[in-house]
């Protein structure tokens, strides 16, 4: 029988059968089952004995150290841990995951799916030899609660055509090596107040639609935060993204329609959201605070998005005063801040923002850029560090540009 470090005892529960139904309705399926890992020989051979009809694996508190990954084949299963007591801990040095959540005959049948698989309050960690910590493929309305992922040599989470509606709520993805939440070929997904910590991305959503992306904390990621290509009809909305050595939300290839709208992205070494490749997408009411290169900027294979309600700021606080210093020992301790970059993008509009503190200009276009508006903003000590005279707002040789109503 498993025998981890600290164990609860448990029953192995099978629940009675369902009652008679009517002769009109469809014939029950075989009730799910309870099981208990101490009650078998190993964590695999307690997953196994889960029916196909599913049911719940319950994990006791201990550690379980796993030399090759736990597979979970199941539909309509949960997989329960008593939290972070409930360690499993990866020792596979080739690279393997700690969990895989797929269908038994996945490598025979590509589009083999599985149905309604959780997982939820216990902790995975790994080492820098170990894979993912959590690997999902082919499972339809995945649900990730309350995980504790760290330590592992690749990605904390990473879901592979898990197509349908997957949910990751409240789990603490922290200290992989690769990417905190790597999202591929999802669609209709929430990931909704999670915690992300130096992680080398925290997440990146590709080819999919329909991120759901709220009330997370981002903070100090090795490379960037946000990572969104190809991907449509999506909002990042209220989430505290900070101290990315990178940038904070990077779209590209193909983004079109996504709202980044109410977030605090602050203190990013690079810049706040780039628009490498988006189109019609609103960036508005968000707090750029100390980010380094830029604010916002948009490439020259971006265009028509509306950039608006905005505070682009440094570490001011009144009194002529600054919280935080002009030269520092790192560059993350230096005061800073940056506005926005139209570096030849077209069809844009710049309204309504508040520039402030600002090392150089509040808004700027390169040449190639084109069909700007650029009204009704505030630029207050902007151009710090350009000369005495320098506008704030430069647009240089951009054509098509409507430039009024500016307080500066």
């Amino acid at each position: 029988m498993l025998r981890p470090s600290v164990l609860f005892s448990a029953l192995l529960v099978t629940l009675p059968a369902a009652a008679q139904t009517p002769a009109s309705t469809p014939a029950a399926v075989p009730n799910a089952v309870k099981v208990v890992a101490s009650d078998h020989a190993s964590l695999q051979a307690a997953a196994d004995a889960l029916p196909a009809t599913g049911g719940l694996l319950v994990i006791p508190p201990g550690n379980y150290e796993l030399k090759e990954p736990l597979r979970i084949k199941s539909a309509d299963t949960r997989i329960e841990g008593a939290g972070p007591a409930t360690h499993l801990i990866n020792k596979d040095e080739s690279g393997q995951p700690a969990v895989i959540l797929a269908p038994a005959d996945l490598k025979t049948n590509a589009k083999s799916k599985l149905w309604r698989v959780q997982v939820a309050n216990l902790r995975i960690s790994g080492s820098k030899k170990s894979g993912h910590g959590l690997y999902a493929e082919n499972i339809e309305e995945i649900y990730l609660e309350g995980v504790s992922i760290d330590h592992n040599g690749q990605d904390g989470i990473h879901l592979k055509n898990c197509y349908e509606d997957p949910r990751i709520t409240a789990c603490i993805l922290t200290y992989n090596a690769a990417v905190g939440l790597n999202i591929d070929g999802c669609h209709d997904i929430v990931v909704n107040g999670n915690q992300f910590e130096e992680n080398q991305d925290a997440l990146r959503c590709v080819d999919g639609f329909n991120l759901c992306m709220t009330g997370n904390n981002v903070d100090d990621h090795l490379r960037h935060g946000v990572v969104i290509e190809n991907t449509y009809g999506s909002v990042v909305s209220g989430n505290m993204i900070e101290e990315c050595n990178g940038t904070a939300i990077i779209l590209d290839r193909d983004c079109y329609g996504i709202a980044l709208s109410a977030n605090v992205i602050a203190h990013h070494l690079e810049g706040g959201v780039d628009l490498r490749d988006a189109w019609g997408c609103t960036v508005s009411a968000n707090n750029f605070v100390l980010a380094h290169k830029f604010g916002v900027r948009v490439s020259e294979k971006s265009g028509r998005n509306a950039i608006t309600g905005n505070s682009f700021t440094n570490s001011y606080i009144g009194e002529n005063k600054d919280k935080r210093p002009a030269t520092a020992k790192t560059a993350m301790g230096i005061d800073a801040g940056g506005g926005v970059v139209i570096d030849g993008g077209s069809d844009c509009t710049i309204t309504g923002n508040t520039f402030t503190g600002l090392p150089e200009e509040g808004i700027v276009a390169t040449d190639a850029s084109k069909r700007l508006i650029i009204s009704s903003n505030v630029l207050t000590d902007c151009g710090r560090k350009l000369p005495t005279g320098k506008p704030s707002i430069s647009t240089g040789k951009a054509t098509e540009v409507v430039e009024v109503n500016n307080l500066k």
